[in-house]
């Protein structure tokens, strides 16, 4: 393919976004008029304008410009070949819009027009979206909803943990790992301490051992304090509140860990599919989760970085991100 400077294309567009809706300017090569148009966000909508415009400029490429590298409208979008996506930063807009505008009024049909513009002016500085591979762009998204789980996770051990820490508190020393289906298990069993005191000495032997706790230091260890807990309060009106809350995150706790679960092992195999994944996973300390972020960051595409301190702003570490 051409380099995106040599394409000869025969028209033009900047769109600004949102979540119902999409203004749109477009302005043909060799000519100065420019037609300003609003496209519903839906996929048949989406269709029928690409469709227009296929038909209109016989299938040769279209530059658009737009506020953004991904998302359902780039999906959509990237189904035409004959559309070339130059994605801008909302920062690059909004300060060039600042130029022209103090008053930083902001309108939607402007910003499209500013967004082709832009386009216009400094096409030979942008950097046309280029997918990479199936299997790459799918373990991308793989460790990012990953990591969002992982968020997703964190709150929820937080909001269990304040809640024990309300009429519950010799739990949570007994299990420091709270993110485990063990703990889970053991709280929908026995949600308040007076339950657990009904329990008997083989029931709970029975549980550790289901559950593979092997260590029978570790298990006398939590019987005893079992047996020796005390109440924090008798007060129903703290117990049974924080006992339903328990239970309910329990739930999407348990519900969280298994989605993690299920990411890890998608992620290991479309990982091993990747001819880079051995490189990565012999880092030291990469380990199984690391290895596959840092695949997915790097990418297949090593034109993207021209220097080691591009990579070093794109992850953060740079003084100037």
């Amino acid at each position: 393919m051409k380099p995106h400077s040599d394409i000869e294309f025969t028209a033009f567009v900047g769109i600004d976004w949102s979540d119902t809706k999409h203004d749109i300017c477009l302005q043909a090569a060799h000519s100065d008029e420019r037609e300003f148009t609003v496209l519903l966000h839906r996929p048949d909508a989406i269709a029928a304008w690409a469709g227009a415009l296929r038909q209109r400029f016989g299938g040769q490429p279209v530059a658009v410009c737009l506020e953004l590298a991904k998302g359902p409208l780039v999906y959509a979008l990237q189904k035409y070949d004959f559309l070339v996506l130059f994605p801008v930063h909302p920062a690059t807009l909004a300060k060039y819009r600042e130029a022209f505008v103090p008053s930083h009024a902001k309108a939607d049909p402007s910003d499209a027009q500013l967004a082709l513009e832009l386009l216009l002016r400094y096409r030979a500085k942008l950097r046309p979206l280029t997918p990479q591979s199936v299997p790459m762009r799918t373990l991308l998204r793989l460790v990012e909803q990953r990591r969002r789980l992982v968020g997703d996770q964190s709150r929820i051990s937080n909001r269990l943990t304040d809640a024990l820490k309300q009429y519950f508190p010799d739990v949570l020393a007994w299990f420091p790992d709270k993110d485990t289906i063990l703990f889970c298990d053991f709280l929908t069993r026995w949600p308040t301490l007076k339950q657990l005191k009904r329990a008997r000495r083989a029931t709970l032997l029975s549980f550790f051992h289901d559950h593979h706790v092997r260590s029978q230091a570790r298990i006398d260890e939590r019987l005893h304090a079992i047996k020796s807990a005390t109440p924090l309060t008798d007060d129903p009106a703290v117990i049974r509140p924080n006992q339903l809350l328990v239970l309910a995150l329990i739930e999407q706790l348990r519900v969280t860990l298994q989605a993690i679960e299920r990411f890890d092992a998608e992620i290991d195999a479309v990982s091993e599919t990747l001819p880079d994944y051995a490189l990565f996973r012999a880092l030291p300390g990469a380990g199984a989760t690391f290895a596959p972020r840092l695949l997915a960051a790097f990418g297949e595409q090593r034109e993207r970085y021209h220097s080691a301190a591009e990579l070093q702003r794109y992850s953060g570490i740079a003084p100037v991100t």
